[in-house]
């Protein structure tokens, strides 16, 4: 079994696209700069994740029934 190497999950950093080992203390980062920056769009809500355009929860439309399937 000589030769077999241990595979190490590495990215390419979000922020500056460098390759980052996933050994790195801040990864998916290279640096804490690259974390900070990412954090920073989080909190100015640079990123947004987004919802379901018609949520059922919340939708008041009333569509008839009959266009859902019934178990048998």
């Amino acid at each position: 079994m000589a030769g077999k190497k241990k595979r190490v999950a590495s990215l390419r950093c979000p922020i500056c696209r460098k390759i980052v080992l996933g050994s790195v203390a801040e990864f998916p980062f290279c640096s804490e700069r690259c974390r900070l920056i990412d954090l920073g769009k989080w909190a100015s809500g640079g990123y947004v994740i987004s919802s379901p355009l018609n949520d059922p929860e919340t939708d008041d439309s009333s569509y008839p029934d009959d266009h859902v399937k019934k178990p048998n």
